[in-house]
């Protein structure tokens, strides 16, 4: 049977048959051995192939005859394919005409494969597990901030019937957050940064602890008759020092988190997976707000303020080692990204120590620098290419006084409104503000990131303009005519969480990694500065009858801000078109 198959498949005997000959390797033989298996015969020898050689040199002298001679010697161990022509050229057109097809098909389809993980590599964060710890982080130390700032205006409210105190407070403590805001930025870049977190963690903790005391001090000492009385005493001094110090730290760690960590963590070219991630840190951070309403309304319903007080103390006490322990997981988890930053900081700062070594000790020389950075800070600041949407959410800030915090919460102690309607009040504008980072994306989606801006500062300055438009027309004594009054602001709180989520990636994406802290902090800065307008205003007017005023001022600052905002959007500039092309 194989002689047959290999005479068909033998070329014809002819002078030019060698011509057209292919020799193909030997066929694999294989044999059966005693047990059945079956055994590959040896492999093609050089000697074969000598004396194949040899046969077709001798066949080609000798002419037709010595030619099939030779093909009849070696039959069995050679096979000669012809190839023919008509063959050939069919099998070259076949080709010729499929081969870019199958080209361009294979192409697309590398090319979907690439975008996908391009897109897939673009959502993901660079190191998700260590972004969790982050969460965690923001997670506990949020509530205890949140649950701070709902607890000491309330003590401080029933100390004495009046604005003022509050006002005073939140003057100095945002005055302290405007002058030292630009020297924060730079130092967090200088220093190392899980070192640095814990630190701060420290002092914010070791702040709250102050302050608290200070309260449970007053209140073992005799009502002040007046304002003034009250503002006099050493108490309140050592106040105004721990309130500031404790919101300068929380503004540090915010910078921290919000500007380099997030930034990190979720990787460089990933901005999906950057904005998902500073989504959720915005829902936590609202989370953490409703949880710290409903505990301070919880809290304030059963007990009385001074033991809320202490609560607070305690619950901020318990989460000072988780916050230690996650910021050194967080580092681990990351692969030690936070320590190759910290190395390099340290050589610039090694360097620049080097250079001025003689005058280290020059308390002239170190104002001069104080003051080159907080120059440094204001012009980097006005110089970035996202201006506009920074100064709109400055704009925003000054929206002091219809907002949960401590202006509003103390203007609703002093008309008699219970301890849950405050947390309800509380919660549900930080449940608005968690729905508004889920409907930001689909936003960004239909209308862009800086329409999605644009959208939500028209509809916060809509809804606070009928807010007073119902504190001014209807007295707010009445239940319904709060409610709806409180329910608007609620509402309002849908737009401004949206922007705030928007003008955070807009300046993000605006600015270089080597001055986000320092622009941030100075963004920060200028924000304090407007609160603390306000708080002045607050300080003069110093009168709860006076919260109009207020109200009307918090609302034109917020049109003011959609205003600057929709004219910005309507003349973009070639940067502002490179970095947002849709």
């Amino acid at each position: 049977m194989a002689a047959s198959m290999s005479k068909l498949l033998a070329p014809p005997h002819s002078q030019h048959a060698a011509t057209s000959r292919r020799l193909l390797p030997p066929r694999t033989w294989f044999a059966r051995s005693p047990a059945g298996r079956r055994v590959a015969a040896p492999p093609y020898s050089l000697v074969a192939a000598r004396r194949v050689a040899a046969s077709c040199a001798s066949a080609d002298r000798a002419g037709t005859t010595g030619l099939a001679a030779a093909e009849e010697e070696e039959l069995d161990d050679l096979l000669f394919v012809r190839l023919s022509s008509d063959i050939l050229q069919t099998e070259l057109s076949l080709l010729t005409d499929g081969a870019p097809a199958a080209d361009s098909s294979l192409l697309d389809a590398l090319e979907r494969r690439d975008s996908d993980g391009d897109r897939l590599l673009g959502e993901t964060a660079a190191y998700p597990a260590a972004m969790t710890a982050l969460y965690a982080a923001c997670l506990a130390g949020n509530v205890t901030e949140q649950l701070w700032n709902f607890t000491w205006p309330a003590a401080i409210a029933t100390l004495h019937p009046s604005l003022l105190p509050v006002a005073v407070l939140g003057f100095f403590t945002k005055l302290v957050v405007f002058a030292a805001g630009p020297l924060v930025g730079d130092l967090m870049s200088s220093l190392p940064r899980i070192p640095a977190y814990r630190s701060l963690t420290v002092i914010q903790t070791a702040a709250h602890w102050v302050s608290a005391a200070m309260i449970v001090y007053a209140f073992t000492l005799p009502r002040a008759s007046t304002a003034p009385a009250l503002l006099l005493q050493p108490w309140f001094a050592v106040l105004v020092a721990s309130t500031a110090v404790d919101r300068l730290s929380c503004v540090s760690l915010g910078v921290i988190a919000e500007r380099d960590f997030v930034v990190q963590l979720a990787g460089e070219g990933r901005p999906i997976a950057l904005a998902r991630a500073n989504a959720t840190l915005s829902r936590v951070g609202l989370l953490c707000e409703t949880a710290g309403a409903s505990i301070f309304a919880v809290l304030l319903s059963r007990n009385d303020p001074l033991t809320c007080i202490r609560l607070s103390c305690a619950i901020s006490f318990c989460a000072l080692p988780l916050l230690l322990f996650l910021g050194g997981a967080m580092n681990r988890l990351a692969d030690g990204i936070f320590d190759h930053a910290t190395s390099l900081g340290s050589l610039k700062r090694s360097e620049h120590e080097s250079t001025h070594t003689t005058l280290a000790f020059s308390i002239k020389k170190k104002a001069e620098e104080a003051w080159a950075t907080i120059r440094r800070g204001w012009t980097e600041y006005l110089r970035q290419p996202v201006l506009p949407a920074s100064l709109a959410y400055v704009l925003v800030c000054f929206n002091v006084a219809l907002a949960p915090g401590a202006l509003m919460t103390t203007f609703l102690i002093h008309h008699g409104v219970s301890a849950s309607v405050l947390g309800v009040f509380g919660g549900s504008s930080a449940v608005m503000g968690i729905l508004a980072t889920f409907m930001v994306p689909k936003l960004v989606k239909e209308l862009g990131i800086l329409k999605a801006g644009a959208a939500g500062l028209i509809a916060q300055s809509a809804l606070l303009g009928a807010a007073v438009l119902v504190f001014l027309t209807g007295p707010v004594s009445q239940q319904g005519v709060l409610f709806v009054f409180l329910g608007l602001i609620v509402s309002s709180r849908l737009g401004h969480m949206a922007y705030s989520v928007v003008s955070l990636q807009v300046v993000q994406t605006g600015n270089p990694m080597g001055k986000a802290k320092l622009i941030g902090a100075t963004e920060i800065a200028v924000a304090s500065l407007a609160e603390l307008a306000m708080m002045a205003v607050a300080v003069v007017a110093k009168d709860a009858a006076h919260f109009g005023w207020l109200a009307t001022l918090s609302v034109a600052s917020v049109a003011a801000a959609a205003c600057l905002f929709c004219a910005w959007l309507a003349n973009p500039t070639n940067e502002l078109k490179r970095l947002f092309p849709c």
